[in-house]
């Protein structure tokens, strides 16, 4: 049948999919991730934006290499530190940039003894993040700030404290840097006031620098998700393969709401609050990737000042938390053609978790709730089936009467359905119409941060890794049991045996070999995308256990 091989055609690019993804998308080294490309967006809340400070004349993108030339290191420049609940960090006197970023509320790896993750890895002073010069982001000087405390503790709370940094600089220039610290948030808010202590005017073109390399955290999903420099401008979100780098630098100018550095689970992101437009210029060198956000040039008058003023946010890409930060930033989060049900699915997710305290729960709750409302429509469609099969030896004999002429044998096979009020697509339907709920779920399962390091039960500890039974002794490729992905492959192979098919032996034979493969494909993908997979089967088993007994009784 024509609709069989339609759906059989879908189930095989989903295998196709899932199949390139796991042969051919190797786990790479860090100066190889690659990403998906598109663009992005628009200042956001312009009621949070600072006054116009300036316009100006021109935006030109900065003529420096992907990693500066090395810059002789001051003995006297001292090490800020700064401790909140949430993030502990160092920023260098010397040109001021973040020498370490670590988050305490996340790990590296599972294990306690991995250490809190790490956002900053970069060594060279000229390499760090967060570095604000008025030589268009050259980094030819790093200027030594002179800062008014060496070390900030914020309690839990609605602790809010300020660093002042200030540097004297060649040509009567003076800068000073203002950095809010907040308790309870990943955002520090950053003011910089260039002051003209000359009697002459001065050509200044201020731009804020950050150096990324990729985060190391030892994700088994992060090969299968971008990884890289980002984006929103205009409205829209940019994602610019790494790779790509390697053929030049990338260039964005536009009304820019945040720009950075992003994996699956982190985000190191740099809003401009400074109202125009602005140039984002991307650099890659190696695994380092360098963004430059250019505010563009302009003559500071005789004691005269200019102010710009920024927001970074070094944290987790977690939805909740990106959403408060606003300015599009939660953006970042993007699960591409099924954002619009993949989100969602997300907050179901995270509202199961508030009653249960268990994501493995959670994923069998939101598993039950969307298969529960295709409930209806799915048994209908199994009925149609199952009735489908019980006329395969009439359509065998139309098919044999009417060889030779395909348009009797249809009109026949028509008339056949209607005798019996079969819908001959009734079957495959309610497949189809499932399936991008299938994908989007998929997406939010391998991204979502609220899975990493979540354990579930027993020997699932780890519901964005691939589920292992370790025992005692390595098993060769695997490592360990994949006992889940087994019950997973079985469950999938007795779902096929009690569904009805009107396949002809070839195809049948075809359909025989999918749980192998399902189960091949998912051995290491992550334990919540095949619990999922798992659950759904047991339920379509229940399903068509109750329809063939329905069936059979009328």
């Amino acid at each position: 049948m024509d609709l069989y091989r339609a759906f059989l055609a879908i189930v095989l690019s989903f295998m196709i999919m899932l199949g390139y993804q796991y042969f051919f998308v190797k786990p790479v080294p860090p100066q190889q991730h690659s990403s998906e490309q598109s663009v992005a967006g628009k200042q956001a809340d312009q009621a949070k934006s600072p006054p116009k400070q300036h316009q100006p004349a021109s935006i030109t993108a900065p003529t420096t290499q992907p990693v500066p030339v090395s810059v002789p290191v001051d003995p006297n420049a001292r090490n800020i530190t700064i401790e909140t609940p949430l993030y502990s960090a160092v920023i260098s006197e010397q040109g001021g940039g973040f020498k370490r970023f670590i988050l305490k509320k996340y790990r590296t790896q599972r294990t306690s003894a991995s250490g809190d993750m790490e956002l900053v890895n970069v060594k060279g002073l000229n390499q760090l993040p967060m570095l604000f010069s008025l030589d268009n982001g050259a980094g030819s000087t790093l200027p030594v700030f002179h800062a008014d405390r060496e070390k900030l503790d914020l309690s839990a709370g609605t602790d809010t404290k300020t660093l002042a940094m200030k540097a004297t600089l060649p040509g009567g220039l003076v800068l000073t840097r203002t950095l809010v610290f907040h308790a309870d948030s990943y955002v520090i808010d950053l003011t910089y006031e260039v002051a003209n202590t000359g009697n002459s005017a001065v050509q200044i073109s201020p731009a804020l620098s950050m150096n990324n390399t990729p985060f190391a955290h030892g994700s088994a999903s992060s090969r299968y998700l971008f990884s890289g420099p980002a984006a929103y401008i205009d409205n829209k979100l940019v994602q610019v393969k790494p790779k790509k780098l390697v053929e030049g630098p990338k260039i964005l100018q536009g009304q820019v709401s945040w720009t950075g550095y992003e994996d699956n689970y982190f985000i190191n992101a740099v809003i401009p609050l400074t109202e125009g437009a602005h140039m984002v210029t991307i650099a890659g060198s190696g695994s380092m990737v360098r963004t430059v956000v250019s505010e563009g040039m302009i003559s500071l008058k005789p004691k005269g000042t200019a102010t710009y003023s920024y927001k970074m946010y070094f944290g987790p890409k977690k939805l909740t938390i990106l959403k408060t930060v606003n300015y599009h930033l939660a953006e970042a989060i993007n699960f591409g053609w099924f954002d619009i049900l993949a989100k969602p699915m997300l907050w179901l997710l995270n509202f199961f978790y508030n009653f249960t305290g268990n994501y493995g729960v959670a994923i069998i709750l939101v598993t039950i709730l969307i298969k529960g409302s295709f409930w209806p429509i799915t048994q209908k469609g199994m009925k149609s089936m199952k009735n489908m099969q019980k006329l395969q030896p009439k359509v065998a004999k139309l098919k044999e009467k009417y060889k030779d002429d395909p348009t009797r044998m249809n009109q026949e096979m028509m008339a056949l359905y209607k005798t019996y009020k079969v819908n001959p697509i009734g079957g495959c339907l309610p497949m189809i119409i499932q399936i991008p709920f299938f994908f989007a779920l998929y997406r939010v399962l391998m991204a979502a941060i609220e899975l990493r390091h979540a354990p579930f039960m027993l020997w699932i500890n780890d519901l964005s890794a691939p589920d292992r039974l370790m025992v005692g002794f390595d098993i060769p490729y695997v490592h360990g049991i994949p006992v889940l992905t087994l019950l997973m492959g079985v469950s999938m192979y007795l779902q096929q045996k009690m569904t009805p098919t009107t396949a002809d032996p070839t195809q049948a034979k075809v359909m025989q070999f999918l749980p192998v493969v399902f189960t091949f494909m998912f051995l290491n993908f992550a334990s919540g995308l095949v619990l999922y997979w798992f659950v759904n089967n047991l339920l379509s088993i229940l399903q068509q256990q109750l329809i063939n007994r329905q069936v059979n009784k009328a």
